[in-house]
């Protein structure tokens, strides 16, 4: 079936404009002004006094995880159903093996789970060790069109790498053509702190924070600067959330070497104080890097502002509070993370848009033109232009509504957000031609 969209206000991430769009066979066949159809096999929408996006692209989402505190709560089935909700179309997550476990067989499994997606899912592939096989099997990722290859600076005992493997990595991706994805915390230096804190008989949630000051973070970023620029790896570092990183960044950025930075809205949107309170209270925002302080905030905004910050991802990773209780004797055993697929896109409109931090170009290009750009999928993704997959949110610039555990998508009996007022959301969302 046809679906022809009428009276659209266009946003991209470059230009905003009036026309009518068609979309037939899943991809945006036709964008003019007044497109008339004799074809009774049409649906016809009204997108009047109404924005149409491309639909959102969260490049930053962990369903399904296995932690010793059991799965995070949203699989693929939920998770995907929350995102929808909140006009995001594309998601990208992480293929995690196992030790001794190859990329590709991991890679296959992964897929498997993702099939119970309701959006379209792709894969950021990471190595966790350095065997016989690695650069084989990232080579290999690559010809299966997989181009990110995710590692931890941090978690040493799991999945981090150390600083030797860490660079035979960055050497073979840059050799493949990938692009190399970083979370970036120096791990060794966070270990000590958790347990000197806890040793000492600190364990609340507060010391997850102090554990991982702003400088485990910067000092990563500068590291990890330093070693892709030895080998012309491009770069792309996840929920930066210090206003020391930036200044790393943007003197590489200087440099002209290709580096990309991602904000996620809980470090533009809350604070430290969040960890001042009753374990209940405070332990639903354990997740790593830790919220830090107003300034860190503004310094993001900023950075976003001047282009510094080229995505918003969520780092959708949520926990029950029971899963979260594992740790109540003991910060270092709760499992970090917090849901926001659902919410990334009218966050950022509310307290971005609306008060005039970002444009609604920049808006676009925030939540689905550069990830598209950055991970291999533009212009088929992350644009509103003919021939492009018909992913398209119609969005109500009016539509109010408080964030609220009782009546999110997500599988999960917390919200971070819990209270916040957003204006504006999905009023339609379209993937590849399917109102879903």
């Amino acid at each position: 079936m046809k679906i022809l969209i009428k009276n659209c206000h266009i946003i991209t991430a470059d230009k905003s404009y009036f026309s009518d769009i068609l979309i037939c066979d899943g991809t945006i066949q036709q964008i003019a002004k007044n497109i008339e159809l004799s074809d009774k096999n049409v649906k016809i929408i009204n997108a009047e006094n109404k924005y149409v996006f491309p639909g959102g692209i969260d490049p930053h989402v962990h369903m399904h995880l296995p932690t010793p505190a059991g799965y995070s709560s949203d699989d693929f089935d939920s998770g995907s159903k929350a995102a929808i909700a909140g006009g995001t179309t594309t998601i990208i997550d992480f293929v995690t093996p196992k030790k001794g476990q190859s990329l590709i067989e991991a890679l296959e499994l992964r897929q498997k789970e993702a099939e119970k997606s309701h959006i379209k899912c792709y894969f950021h592939v990471s190595p966790i060790e350095w065997t016989e096989n690695t650069e084989n099997e990232i080579i290999e990722c690559v010809n299966q069109g997989i181009k990110s290859f995710k590692v931890y600076m941090a978690y040493k005992k799991s999945i981090g790498l150390n600083d030797d493997i860490l660079e035979k990595v960055i050497k073979i991706v840059a050799k493949a053509g990938g692009i190399l994805t970083v979370h970036a915390e120096i791990g060794d230096l966070i270990e000590e702190l958790r347990d000197d804190f806890f040793n000492k008989g600190n364990t609340s949630p507060l010391y997850h924070a102090k554990s991982r000051p702003d400088y485990t973070e910067s000092e990563a970023v500068k590291k990890v600067i330093s070693l892709t620029k030895k080998h012309s790896c491009p770069l792309y570092i996840v929920h930066l959330s210090a206003a020391a990183s930036i200044e790393h960044i943007k003197k590489a950025l200087q440099d002209n070497q290709q580096v990309f930075a991602e904000a996620c809205p809980h470090h533009l949107l809350l604070n430290e104080t969040k960890y001042v309170g009753s374990f209940e209270d405070t332990s639903k925002f354990v997740l790593s890097p830790p919220l830090r302080t107003k300034n860190d905030n503004e310094a993001l905004w900023k950075a976003i502002s001047e282009g510094i910050i080229k995505t918003v991802g969520t780092d959708h990773c949520p926990f029950s509070s029971i899963q979260k209780s594992i740790g109540k004797d003991d910060f270092r055993k709760i499992p970090n993370g917090a849901g926001g697929v659902e919410h990334r896109m009218s966050l950022l409109f509310t307290y971005g848009v609306l008060e005039n931090r970002i444009s609604l170009n920049k808006f676009v290009e925030l939540t689905s033109t550069n990830a598209a750009k950055i991970f291999g999928l533009y212009p088929k993704k992350g644009e509103i232009a003919v021939n492009s997959d018909a992913d398209i949110v119609i969005w109500d610039p009016k539509l109010e509504s408080i964030i609220s555990s009782k009546s999110h998508k997500q599988n999960c009996d917390t919200n971070i957000y819990e209270g916040f007022k957003t204006i504006g959301g999905p009023e339609v969302v379209i993937l590849s031609g399917k109102i879903l």
